[in-house]
Formats: C-alpha cells, structure tokens, sequence
C-alpha cells in the first residue's frame, strides 16, 4: 500500500469533515454582507452541531430502525462522496473506486434513505417533503450524469482521478463543451442542496420547503448528523466542480510539499465558490415548487447541449 496515497485520503476526508462546516458558514456570511444584514460567525454552523450532539434524542413512538438508522447511514454516504472527489491529489486510496456514476449512486441512496426516513414517522410534512425530494432527485441525477458524460468523452474514462488527470495535466485545450456542462452543473447544485431559487435552506415554510420537511422529526445528534452531512453534500458538490471546470492546481502525486500546495489552492477555489454560490441566491428568487421541473429540464437541455457541442466540435481536439 503506497503510504502516501493513504496519508493523502485521510488528510482529504478530515479536511472535508472539518471544512464542509465552515463552507456553509462562509456562504451564509457573503450572503449577509451582500443582503446588508449582520453576518453571522463563520463557525456557527460548528457552534450549532454542537449544541445538537450535547442535546438528548427524542423518538417518536412509532418510529422503526430505519428512522434510527437513517442519519448514519446519509452521513457515510456523504462523507465516503467528499473522500472519493479528487481534491488534493489524483493518488489516493480511492481513486480506481472513484467512478463518476458510482459517485451518482451514493448521493441516490442517501436521498432514498432520508426520503423513507421523512415518511416513517407518518407526519404529513415529513411525507411532502419526502415526496418533493424524490422529485428533485428523479430530475437531476439525469443532468448530472450528463455532465459526467460529457467530461468522461473528453477524458475517455468515467474515473474521475482519470478526468482530473486529462483536463489538469495534458496539453491545455480550450473545451466549449464545459462551459455549457458548467451551467448545468451550476443548476444541478443548487437544486440537490436546497438553495435558492429551488429551495430556502433558512426557511420552515410548510408550503416551500423540501430539505427540511424531512428531518423535522429528529433532534439531538441525529440531527447534528442530518445537518452535518447536508453540509458535507454541498463541499462534496463544490470539490466536485473544482475538479471538473477548475483542476489546475491538483497534482498527480501526493507528496507533503504537493498536498500543500494543493489544499491552500482549493481553500482559494472554495472561496470564490461560496462567494458565487451566495451571488447567485442574492441575485435569484425563490421559485414555486412546480417550476423546479421546467428549471431541472433546463439543466438537462444544457448538459446535453455540452455532449453535442463536443461531439460535433470537439471529437478531433
């Protein structure tokens, strides 16, 4: 087993643990000072997981061992996504693992677990809002995996170390497909991790919310883990466009002075992205529950614009 390949997961998951956090508060920050509003901490997020996991965890009566189950099994899902996104290196332990629709599938099986999670208990929020996450998911795994699609034919492989690796470190090409699979993906963001326009993560509104409709039922640290591994999905995302649209800086080894370099070059990258992430909801509306399919089937139609443009455009590059 290569030492350093090891050292490099490890570093990279505990970085994601600690930072994915952070990241959410950042972005709340930007948005406040963008909303001329006091911003809060940038570790309030970590001062709130931790109020929860010193509170006691209060059941319902008829809740099964999947609703008990449910929070740890979303949470290593969505640890195990963060750890499998090249960050820091295209070495690591999980790289031959590291497939693109493999990486679908984890963020699908938290949604399916969390979805019968919110409808175990029986309540009639936990039910809607499981019914409306579905529907997000059914919409947008299909644009994402394009996008995946469309940097795999560029690549020629679905292993995302082997995408890094092409689009990073081979002779610089410019690729207008990307732009059209960044859009996409953009859109494709905001709307699995309950952002405006699609979803208000600040909000309780019985008639807009999704994400948090499903989770009203827990407390304590099974809600630390709920909101932890909500945090970890959104740096999971953001790690995941550094590495598709923006992989300068990852290196192929994984080395000390290299896993440096590369971990203050993306805490650089997630800066601007939090800030572009707030950007975006600031200047955007919460949109109507019934839009979010005309919204996600534009994201479809751009992912799939992107597959065409380097097929026809693209193929002798």
């Amino acid at each position: 087993m290569n030492l350093h390949a090891l050292f490099a997961q490890l570093l990279e998951l505990l970085l994601a643990l600690l930072l994915a956090p952070v990241l959410v508060g950042w972005i709340n920050q930007c948005r406040a000072w963008l909303q001329n509003r006091s911003a809060p901490p940038l570790l309030q997020p970590w001062y709130t997981l931790n109020k929860l996991f010193r509170k006691e965890v209060r059941l319902a009566d008829n809740a099964s061992s999947l609703f008990r189950a449910a929070p740890y099994i979303v949470f290593s899902c969505m640890a195990l996504a963060a750890a499998v996104v090249p960050t820091l290196s295209t070495e690591l332990i999980f790289s031959p693992a590291a497939d693109a629709i493999a990486l679908v599938g984890l963020f699908s099986l938290a949604r399916v677990f969390i979805a019968l999670a919110g409808m175990d208990v029986g309540t009639a929020f936990g039910t809607m809002g499981s019914r409306r996450e579905m529907l997000i998911g059914f919409l947008a795994e299909p644009a994402l995996l394009m996008v995946f699609f469309t940097a795999s034919l560029i690549s020629r492989s679905t292993s995302l170390a082997t995408i890094v690796q092409t689009l990073a470190h081979s002779e610089f090409v410019i690729y207008p497909s990307l732009a059209f699979a960044g859009i996409a993906f953009v859109m494709v963001l905001l709307a699995e991790n309950a952002r405006v326009p699609v979803d208000n993560p600040s909000t309780h509104l019985e008639l807009t919310m999704i994400h948090e409709a499903m989770i009203l039922e827990y407390s304590g640290r099974h809600l630390a883990l709920f909101e932890w591994a909500s945090s970890l999905k959104l740096f999971a995302y953001s790690c995941l466009g550094i590495a598709l649209f923006f992989p300068f800086g990852i290196p192929e080894s994984s080395g000390f002075l290299a896993l440096f370099t590369a971990g203050g070059t993306m805490l650089l990258k997630l800066i601007g992205g939090g800030f572009g992430l707030a950007l975006i909801e600031t200047l955007s509306a919460k949109m109507r529950v019934f839009r979010a399919p005309e919204y996600l089937g534009t994201a479809f139609l751009f992912a799939v614009l992107a597959m065409l443009v380097h097929l026809l455009l693209e193929t002798g590059a």
